[in-house]
């Protein structure tokens, strides 16, 4: 971008006159995005080079703002969870799921346990293709093209099990307040077996096609790196804060939805670089398998996958068909004609990038007065102006990439 396309009042064209008086050297204007596939999302950084080096990053958001916030303000309670799916959209049950246990802690609800076993499975299945697609991306963006596409087909069978269980795949709006709408059916256990066996061969592969792997080395390694303190000052959450040292997982600091009754390692790594950050989350797959399986192994016996709470819980559609008083429930519940507590209220879970929280205010009416949305992604990714710079353009890009931020995410 040349020097005269910026606008005379902007820093960048100053530090360009100022440096050309200096020693005559020519630096230049890069716009990185807001539409290029390298940025991973609709959002710009406009660099300043000095041939490929970057000297300063200013990062631009807001191009797919969709004021999910504001939204969610003048929605009744049911209706905002299809809000919550379309920010991290690579692990949409956890923020589902994240939602419902919002509302179960506003209206002190108890689920069943067998309940709280299938959301764990269904949410580190979620956290499972959210690192799938991060990393092998990550690996696309240093060339190498084959390990993406060898292990997205499994992405593909865990939407398979999503599409059983609620009839969506990626935007999966799954789940209710109190559990599930419907017990999972028995092709649903079927089709997660099958993932558990023929997956982790898989991920091994791809662990084997890059860990040791010197183009991929030589890419990620001191790449990007950020110390623990400096992470924790930004808030920093999830893998790019373990990455950094720092052992804080949500699902072990504050535990829900018995987390506590599983047991895993919280992996972390040392300097917070893109290859620390690619191994945390490869790492993480392994725990999430082994949690899954747990699950599976402790899964109380019988058929509760819902709470009893009828005011909160829609009743089965087939009911509402034929039923006057499910018909009614049925209306009450969507349109926010139950009773709901004056609270003010924050739930975390754990999610694919890191804390997903819920900032709720209620006023007793049918719509909440405030609803914050924790988006670890908003959170970290104002650090990346500092971690690309004297960085080189190649290096940005991976750095973004070990990242994983996601527009929808960002924006919301």
């Amino acid at each position: 971008m040349s020097e005269l396309l910026l606008p005379p009042e902007h820093r960048y064209a100053k530090i360009i006159k100022e440096k050309l008086n200096d020693d005559g050297s020519e630096l230049s204007i890069l716009n990185l995005g807001p539409t290029h596939p390298a940025t991973h999302g609709i959002f710009q950084n406009i660099l300043l080079m000095d041939g490929e080096r970057i000297l300063e990053a200013e990062p631009t958001i807001g191009y797919i703002h969709r004021a999910f916030e504001k939204i969610a303000e003048n929605r009744p309670f049911y209706q905002i969870t299809p809000l919550t799916d379309r920010m991290n959209y690579c692990s949409s049950p956890i923020n589902n799921m994240g939602w419902w246990m919002t509302l179960e802690k506003l209206l002190d609800i108890e689920v069943p346990k067998r309940a709280q076993y299938l959301r764990v499975i269904v949410m580190e299945l979620a956290r499972i293709t959210d690192h799938l697609i991060c990393n092998s991306i990550l690996g696309v963006d240093t060339g190498a093209y084959t390990g993406f596409l060898y292990v997205f087909q499994f992405r593909e069978k865990v939407y398979e099990i999503y599409e059983e269980i609620c009839g969506a795949r990626l935007t999966t709006n799954m789940g209710r307040i109190g559990g599930f709408e419907r017990d999972w059916s028995p092709k649903a256990f079927e089709l997660l077996n099958t993932f558990l066996e023929e997956f982790p061969m898989a991920w091994k592969e791809f662990e084997n096609l890059f860990e040791r792997n010197r183009i991929f080395i030589d890419r990620t390694v001191n790449v990007g790196p950020i110390t623990a303190e400096k992470a924790m000052a930004y808030g920093f959450t999830g893998p790019n804060l373990r990455a950094a040292g720092v052992d804080y997982d949500v699902r072990v600091a504050q535990p829900y939805s018995s987390y506590e009754d599983f047991d895993f390692i919280v992996p972390v790594g040392k300097s917070g670089d893109t290859y620390d950050r690619f191994c945390v989350r490869n790492a993480e797959v392994w725990e999430s398998i082994s949690i899954i399986k747990q699950a599976l192994a402790k899964m109380p016996e019988g058929n509760e996958y819902h709470a009893n709470v009828p005011d909160y819980y829609l009743p089965p559609k087939e009911d509402v068909y034929h039923n006057m008083e499910s018909l009614i429930y049925h209306f009450k519940i969507v349109m926010g004609e139950v009773p709901i507590p004056v609270a003010e209220i924050y739930h975390p879970v754990e999610g694919g990038n890191g804390e997903v929280g819920f900032y709720l205010v209620t006023d007793g009416s049918r719509t909440p007065y405030r609803l914050h949305f924790r988006r670890p992604c908003f959170i970290y990714y104002q650090a990346y102006p500092e971690m690309i710079k004297g960085a080189l353009l190649s290096d940005a890009i991976v750095i973004l990439s070990s990242l994983n931020v996601i527009a929808g995410e960002l924006d919301a």
